[in-house]
């Protein structure tokens, strides 16, 4: 693919989005779905990420140190920048990272799709958040710390077909998501306001949210599912969810359980105001566009079933190994997800210019010390065929071997 062409460009890093890092069975994590791992700084500036169960996108201080990632070269050349391997991943946003939603009725995180007819009502969930200073100019600091799950209660039957209904290889695997062809563009353009402070930042949420909701309805639709908008809730400090507890020292989020997306005010403020430089700026900017996308692939595949079908099999799952491969198989096809959307809207947005040459440079530069998001290369190669096709077809990383999925 394309993506694996481009090498380390020498502009800012950014994180991947749903599910954070995590170890150990699904249950004793978090049951937030978070984003990808974020970009590794430059100068030794610790690369973060969400937390698992919590949003996927959006970790950390921007890759490229304290004086950011490099700006885009003129003229074409590419210079090599080196990568301090630094950064936790949670689920949540690549740098994406997710989290597990307790089933509805099954005593998991995950919630069960429903079906029938669309709906294309956006809602924007009330904020109670904390006011978060334009002023600051560091980016909390990740941990691993993630939102506490009670162990699931139901009995492991998820190996048995459900009546008349398919099984969660089948699901996964086989989903009619991955036929319903590709997404057409909604004109998305990004919000004139600026994330320097909480109304910019609540504005560019709003905006995303809005263009997302009218990009996915009929895509989800032809996969038989019913669609209904997720609710975003930008917060600061902690926060309460059906999921667990948050706060905002790991990344955005998504629950399952009340389908909300959370988005972290603290880390979009602060990548967008720690540097003076305008290329930084539009790091930030793309790091958030990344973020929110992809905790958004992962309410597609809460609607889909994928999200709760993944849950299960990855609970039945006889070693940690393998329950770590269906995390980074979840949480790649969530960031696949998300950049079909921004690859559908790359003209309006626009994707052009130093925004393109930041964003290719994201989806390359995080790390994946949990070994449950997938790493830099591979998230590449699943966000660049997300970009390029703007299929779902090309996102079933169920249907690949291990490699592609490390």
């Amino acid at each position: 693919m394309s993506g694996n062409q481009w090498g380390p460009p020498p502009g800012p890093q950014q994180q991947p989005p749903y599910g954070a890092p995590h170890g150990g069975q699904p249950w004793q994590q978090a049951p937030q779905y978070g984003g990808p791992p974020p970009a590794a700084p430059y100068q030794g500036m610790p690369p973060q990420r969400p937390p698992y169960g919590q949003p996927q996108f959006g970790w950390g201080a921007p890759p490229g140190g304290p004086g950011g990632p490099p700006p885009r070269k003129k003229g074409g050349g590419g210079g090599k920048a080196a990568l301090v391997v630094l950064g936790v991943v949670v689920l949540g946003a690549v740098g994406l990272f997710g989290v597990s939603n307790a089933l509805k009725g099954d005593g998991d995180p995950y919630t069960s799709p429903t079906y029938g007819t669309s709906s294309y009502t956006p809602t924007y969930g009330p904020s109670n958040s904390p006011s978060v200073s334009p002023t600051q100019t560091s980016a909390p600091t990740r941990t691993t710390t993630r939102p506490t799950a009670s162990k699931p209660t139901a009995p492991r039957t998820t190996s048995t077909p459900k009546p008349n209904g398919p099984t969660d290889t089948d699901l996964v695997l086989r989903n009619k998501l991955y036929k319903a062809g590709a997404m057409k563009a909604v004109n998305c353009k990004e919000s004139r306001s600026r994330p320097s402070n909480v109304s910019g930042a609540r504005a560019n949420y709003a905006n995303l949210l809005k263009c997302l909701n009218r990009s996915w309805p009929a895509l989800v639709a032809k996969s038989g599912a019913r669609f209904r908008p997720p609710t975003v809730q930008p917060f600061s400090g902690t926060v309460s969810t059906p999921c667990g507890m948050g706060n905002d020292s790991g990344p955005p989020f998504y629950c399952g359980s009340n389908e909300t997306i959370y988005m972290n005010l603290s880390e979009d403020i602060g990548n967008y105001n720690r540097y003076p430089q305008a290329y930084q700026k539009v790091w930030a900017r793309m790091w958030m566009l990344h973020q929110f996308a992809h905790e958004y692939g992962h309410h597609v595949q809460n609607l889909t079933g994928i999200l709760a079908a993944n849950h299960r099999i990855r609970y039945e799952a006889p070693t940690q190994a393998l329950e770590l491969e269906g995390s980074r198989r979840l949480e790649l096809q969530a960031s696949c997800f998300g950049d079909i959307f921004i690859g559908s809207n790359k003209r309006s947005y626009p994707i052009t210019g130093e925004a393109l040459f930041q964003w290719k440079w994201l989806i390359l530069h995080w790390t994946d010390h949990n070994n449950d998001h997938g790493d830099g290369v591979n998230h590449r190669y699943w966000a660049t065929r997300g970009f390029n096709s703007r299929n779902p077809s090309v996102c079933n990383t169920f249907a690949v071997g291990s490699a592609k999925v490390q």
